[in-house]
């Protein structure tokens, strides 16, 4: 069976911990996972799990390995000037791409087209290639602006999940509850799971 190819990007909202542990049960499960991260997700890194993550993404690729086993060519890192990255192209797109998280800014770039970095240009080609996009959005409260966004993307087939973790697992943890959204994500993708029990089971 062909492996699955799933873009993950991680932005600079608040919940760096669902797009890291989204890329560890993603090379778990044996898809190929190609990563792009922004500047303003390094200082979420910092700020919410005490995590420094280098810049350069050759090193970004070695950080990600020594944490997450990888087989060859399962998981690579480009940066956002990266044009030439497969998920640029429509030629060569992922199976599916997630944002997680996604912030206001970069999901109102999405919206309107803008490409002007890698994460917007791969997410551009997402859309227009009609392969799964998933944006996972952090904010609250919500202003109308981005419900309108958020809106436009889902007339467009763009599943916009924001990181809601449900209480009826009786989740015992932070990692349970990051867990449950991770679930969701991984149900969106077609990816095989049991992170967390489902309902009525």
């Amino acid at each position: 069976m062909t492996r699955k190819t799933i873009t993950v990007a991680l932005t600079g909202a608040s919940g760096l911990p669902y797009g890291l542990r989204l890329i560890e049960i993603l090379l778990a499960a044996g898809a190929r996972v190609w990563v792009l991260y922004s500047q303003a997700a390094q200082v979420v890194a910092k700020q919410e799990m005490q995590l420094t993550l280098p810049s350069r993404p050759a090193e970004m690729l070695a950080w990600l390995r020594e944490r997450y086993p990888a087989g060859d060519g399962q998981l690579e890192v480009y940066g956002r000037e990266e044009w030439f990255a497969p998920a640029a192209s429509g030629s060569n797109p992922p199976d599916a791409m997630v944002v997680c998280p996604c912030s206001m800014g970069t999901l109102a770039a999405i919206r309107h087209g803008m490409s002007d970095n890698l994460i917007e240009r791969a997410a551009d080609v997402c859309i227009k290639e009609q392969r799964k996009l998933v944006l996972v959005p952090r904010e609250t409260p919500l202003s109308a602006i981005h419900l309108e966004n958020m809106l436009e993307l889902a007339r467009l087939g763009v599943v916009i999940l924001p990181p809601s973790p449900g209480f009826y697992t009786h989740p015992k943890s932070v990692d349970d509850m990051v867990d449950f959204v991770v679930s969701r994500i991984l149900d969106q993708l077609g990816v095989a799971q049991t992170l967390t029990p489902r309902w009525g089971e």
